[in-house]
Parts: C-alpha cells; sequence; structure tokens
C-alpha cells in the first residue's frame, strides 16, 4: 500500500558559485497514515529542507516525492498550492497570524480559497477553536492573547482544512518550558484523534515525544526508529553512518 509521505532517493542541490550543496543528499523515508513522527536535526542538516519538500513549499532536485500515493515533485506552484490547501495543515514557531484579524478570522484564512460557503467557513473555524478550547477567544485580537494561546490558534487553523497531515515546525520554539509542554501534549492528543503529525525539530527532547524519530545529519538519515532519546541521541554523538545502520 502506498504511504501517506514517501521519499524516493530526494536530492535537493544548490549552487553556490561553482559549488553544489546538497541540502538533502538521496534520502529515501516513508510515513504511514496516523503516525507521529519527529524529524531531528541541527540547523544545516536538512531536516528544513525536507519539511519543505513534505510541505509543497520546494520541490526537489531529482527524486520522486509521493503524497498519498501521488508524485507531486513537478507540480506547478499553482497545483501544489492547491495540494497545499486541502492536505496540509501547517504550525509554524511564530505563530504566523495576522494582527489585524480576529482569532476567528485568522482561523478561516485556509477555509477562503476551498470555495466553501461563507457560514460554513464560519462554522467550520469555530468548531476548530472548540477543539483547541478557545472558542471564548473568536472575537479578540491575537495581541489580547499570551503566546501559548496564539499557538493554539494556529493549530486551530492547521485544522479548520480537516488537512491529512499537520506539519509542526519547531512548534514550542518561541515558548516558555511550561506551555511548551502544554502544546505537546496537544500534538500528542491530535495524533490519539488519528491525525498524522510531523514534527520537525532540533531538540532531542521535543522529538522523543514523538512515536518515531527521523534523524538528519548532511542531508543523510543516520537514524529511523523508535523515539528512544538514548539510541538516536548517541547516533548524533557518533557522527557516523555505520552507527545508525548497526
Amino acid at each position: 500500500m502506498a504511504a501517506l509521505i514517501e521519499f524516493r532517493d530526494i536530492y535537493k542541490i544548490y549552487s553556490m558559485g561553482d559549488e553544489e550543496v546538497h541540502a538533502i543528499d538521496g534520502i529515501s523515508m516513508r510515513i504511514e497514515q496516523g503516525e507521529f513522527v519527529a524529524i531531528v536535526g541541527q540547523s544545516g542538516s536538512g531536516k528544513s529542507t525536507c519539511m519543505n519538500i513534505i510541505g509543497g513549499l520546494d520541490v526537489p532536485t531529482r527524486g520522486q516525492y509521493l503524497l498519498d500515493g501521488v508524485d507531486i515533485s513537478e507540480r506547478t506552484d499553482d497545483e501544489l498550492a492547491e495540494i497545499r490547501n486541502k492536505k496540509l495543515g501547517f504550525i509554524f514557531q511564530q505563530y504566523n497570524l495576522i494582527p489585524k484579524l480576529t482569532v476567528l478570522q485568522n482561523v478561516e484564512l485556509p477555509l477562503l480559497y476551498s470555495g466553501m460557503k461563507e457560514s460554513e467557513q464560519a462554522s467550520r473555524a469555530m468548531a476548530s477553536l472548540e477543539r483547541v478550547g478557545l472558542a471564548d477567544k473568536a472575537k479578540n485580537l491575537p495581541s489580547q492573547l499570551s503566546g501559548g494561546q496564539q499557538q493554539r490558534v494556529s493549530i486551530a487553523r492547521a485544522l479548520a482544512g480537516d488537512p491529512s497531515i499537520i506539519l509542526a515546525d519547531e512548534p514550542t520554539g518561541a515558548l516558555d518550558s511550561k506551555t511548551g509542554r502544554e502544546v505537546l501534549q496537544f500534538l500528542k492528543q491530535l495524533h490519539q484523534d488519528g491525525n498524522t503529525i510531523v514534527l520537525i525539530t532540533h531538540d532531542n527532547s521535543i522529538a522523543a515525544q514523538a512515536e518515531r524519530v527521523i534523524r538528519v545529519q548532511d542531508g543523510k538519515v543516520i537514524y529511523d526508529g523508535p523515539a528512544d532519546i538514548n539510541k538516536f541521541a548517541a547516533v548524533a554523538t557518533a557522527g557516523g553512518l555505520g552507527e545508525a545502520e548497526g
């Protein structure tokens, strides 16, 4: 059966003068429907490039990216935008809420381009806010909320379109440790509800909250297995592919 997300020998190569930089260097991986997976790595490891390709924000230089069994490696920008709108929900480190819009209007944003009736947009957005416990803040502006509440609004926005995948990019990076734990607990609950979660992080302790970890280093996968921090952190410390393969 087709995986929800599948990379087949993906490369992303940038030209820097006379040199080529391999941001992703031949990665193959599968993520199944209903998994909670963390892609972890330090700055420059290739994890953000993986995220951009998964999210349809970038395309590989070569190789195939299959989303729900369909190769989207060479789709146009307009086609990728439609795929993002229908299949992906994004949670960002800095929330990316529009200050002049109410909480409800922010959550409605991804629904504006779906052809949905305005009344249905509002009811869907309100249901999403209820799911994150913020229905009573629907008329507030983002500036009237705490950081944790703003991140929950961004989670509600990600859920509003009923996406196949929730892609969370460093979702606790702008939060204090207590609020960050609350957001992670909420992501776990979403996973228990049947959502597919892909978490991008540089932090081993955050990655360990997932069920499975894919560690990326120098554009390659050096660990793909259970979220046992002792195992995947040891691979990073060893810094070699042989350790990952053992």
